[in-house]
C-alpha cells in the first residue's frame, strides 16, 4: 500500500507502508498521512514511537 508523506525536504512523495517504520526512525520525513489526517512526526502518536517506548 502507498503512503503520502511529506519529507524532510518538504516534497510529497509516495512510498510503500513497509519503509514508514525506517524513514520515520531516520528523520528522512515529517508528516505522513492517515485515514483520519496527516500525522506529525514528533507531535503525534506513531508506531516507530511505541516500538521504541516498550523496548
Amino acid at each position: 500500500m502507498l503512503i503520502q508523506v511529506i519529507r524532510s525536504d518538504n516534497q510529497y512523495d509516495y512510498i510503500q507502508d513497509y519503509i514508514l517504520d525506517s524513514l520515520i526512525e531516520t528523520k528522512k520525513i515529517v508528516k505522513f498521512k492517515r485515514s483520519t489526517g496527516w500525522v506529525t512526526i514528533g507531535t503525534h502518536q506513531t508506531r516507530a514511537h511505541k516500538r521504541r517506548a516498550n523496548s
